[in-house]
């Protein structure tokens, strides 16, 4: 759990840190992510690192306000919408200092837990090790949005492995979110590390497999890239139906962006 929770501040400040040399134009520039501003994006992790913290800490008040949230959401309020009229009144700066706050006691306070600690939260509850990972899925996929803002590529970290992980286990629920039947076998999964390490899940198979990088991997099952724009290989057609749709996120079922959206990063 300290680990996990390191890695989650790790993520947590190095899309801080990015936040801080942004421009004022920069803030405002729509991504292909819905169309969301890098304010968007940071005050969509505010609001959610915010109940985070109230699901940690009192989880009785964080139910009663998942109930308030439902019928808006319901209604047809978009997310966006509720955050911006939330912290509407922070340029990006101010967001962002609020933003490291937050995080950082929602960090404190996920460390102090049991990993097997079960947390509410939009769905099925979780256990306080997932929870944290989950975090730090969500803080990295709105973080891509903000690099490809601005043109930059990420360094990768062994922090991809988190979400490798949450990646390979939601196969199954990539496909029962659209209602459909889930194929068999899982394939074997086979990723290169950044630092050249190979990361493995699943029985070798010589049929039914994925390989790649876990930077082109993670990007693909946050639905921030196209296979066609990875240089991830597959073989089977389990693998060839998964990544045409893999989403590890709940919600919806939502689709990646058309081939070639993004230009070259820098």
């Amino acid at each position: 759990m300290q680990d996990t929770c390191r890695d989650l501040l790790a993520e947590y400040q190095a899309l801080a840190d990015l936040c801080e040399t942004l421009t004022p134009a920069q803030w405002q520039t729509r991504s292909t992510f819905f169309g969301w501003t890098p304010w968007d994006e940071i005050a969509h992790l505010c609001y959610f690192d915010e109940t985070a913290l109230q699901s940690a800490t009192e989880p009785e008040a964080f139910v009663k306000g998942m109930m308030e949230l439902g019928p808006k959401m319901a209604a047809g309020e978009p997310i966006s919408a509720i955050a911006r009229l939330k912290y509407g009144a922070f340029d990006g700066a101010a967001l962002t200092q609020h933003w490291r706050g937050l995080h950082e006691r929602l960090v404190a306070a996920l460390a102090g837990l049991d990993p097997k600690a079960r947390l509410p939260w939009y769905g099925p509850s979780m256990s306080a090790r997932s929870f944290a990972t989950a975090r730090l899925m969500e803080s990295w996929a709105h973080g891509q949005d903000i690099w490809d803002v601005i043109g930059r590529k990420r360094p990768a970290t062994a922090r991809l492995k988190h979400i490798a992980h949450i990646g390979v286990t939601t196969f199954g629920w990539s496909f029962v979110n659209r209602k459909l039947p889930v194929p068999a076998p899982v394939p074997c999964i086979a990723l290169r590390a950044p630092d050249g390490e190979l990361w493995t899940w699943g029985e070798p198979s010589d049929t039914d497999w994925v390989r790649g990088s876990a930077e082109d991997f993670c990007l693909l099952v946050t639905q921030r890239r196209n296979r066609a724009d990875t240089a991830l290989t597959w073989q089977g057609a389990p693998a060839d139906q998964w990544l045409a749709i893999a989403q590890c996120f709940a919600g919806p079922p939502a689709d990646a962006p058309a081939p070639g959206a993004f230009g070259p990063e820098k």
